[in-house]
């Protein structure tokens, strides 16, 4: 069952937006981690979870099923199939019997609240669904437009999910719920990139942030995808930093989150709705972090 909050919210912020997870990652060792740090809405307020991911890894794909579970699918060290699931509230962490249908690293997640979460890319065209509540899988029978990895997700729950970018393209495919038909818009981003961060106002607007571009050049740069109109512009604030190897979390219907980086840095800007102005917070990460997976308790 969708909670009676979620269904009443359309892009305007639901009583359900509770925090924010940054999960996983390298640190300035190059060493994978398993930390979860969870950033309280409103305040931003961090804590870290007294127990992390089932091991140690970084460039996965994070999932969200609001006041239910959130979810780090994949990831490397080595690719792994795994997907780890933290129940809310408690946080309490699950590994699912059943994980990717390949292991795979370097992917992307999106999220229909209540319904599914994806796991997409990794060197591969395979888009990967767990329907909610039994987390089932199943694999999509149409894919992405191409094999990419590194992309990054943005979901419009109960809409569609959409999935930007990757090595190296600025090609945004659109997946509609709940039938999971794929589409790619015309729209494209403003530069084709891979390793950046996806962030969303559900209902509003989807954002694509920092990364790195087919010359290896890291950028400061936000594009931000209309869900109406299906149209890209690039925000006149960007990133605090130039930085790729980002990961972003959403509390839709006040702000977006971009956290970490390569070179490894404790940073989390944070773009509010619906001005999309740029603060960062006085309280970063726990560590310096890059690669790792965003999750959240709420749309």
């Amino acid at each position: 069952m969708i909670p009676l909050g979620i269904l009443a919210a359309s892009g305007a912020g639901a009583a359900a937006n509770v925090a924010g997870y940054f999960a996983g990652g390298r640190n300035s060792s190059n060493s994978e981690v398993a930390t979860v740090d969870k950033f309280a809405f409103p305040s931003d307020s961090r804590s870290t979870l007294g127990t992390g991911l089932s091991d140690a890894r970084g460039y996965a794909a994070g999932m969200s099923n609001a006041e239910v579970a959130g979810y780090m699918a994949g990831g490397r060290d080595s690719s792994v199939a795994t997907v780890d699931k933290f129940a809310f509230p408690s946080d309490s962490r699950t590994t699912l019997g059943t994980g990717l249908s390949s292991a795979r690293a370097n992917l992307t997640g999106m999220s229909n609240v209540g319904v599914a979460g994806y796991a997409a890319g990794g060197g591969s065209a395979t888009v990967d669904k767990f329907a909610f509540p039994a987390d089932s899988r199943t694999t999509l029978a149409t894919g992405l437009s191409s094999a990419i990895d590194y992309p990054a997700g943005v979901s419009n729950h109960q809409v569609a999910g959409y999935i930007g970018g990757g090595r190296y393209t600025d090609r945004i495919d659109k997946f509609v719920f709940p039938s999971d038909s794929k589409s790619t818009l015309t729209a494209t981003l403003s530069n084709a990139v891979r390793l950046h961060a996806g962030f969303y106002n559900s209902g509003v607007a989807g954002y694509f942030a920092g990364g790195n571009t087919s010359s290896s050049t890291s950028i400061t740069t936000v594009d931000k995808l209309s869900f109406s109109a299906e149209t890209v512009s690039t925000l006149g604030t960007g990133l605090s930093s130039s930085r790729w190897q980002v990961s972003g979390m959403s509390n839709s219907g006040e702000a977006g989150y971009v956290g970490g980086g390569y070179t490894a840095v404790t940073t989390v800007d944070k773009f509010a709705f619906p001005s999309d102005t740029r603060s960062t917070l006085g309280t970063g990460l726990s560590s310096a972090r890059y690669a790792m997976a965003g999750f959240q308790n709420g749309l």
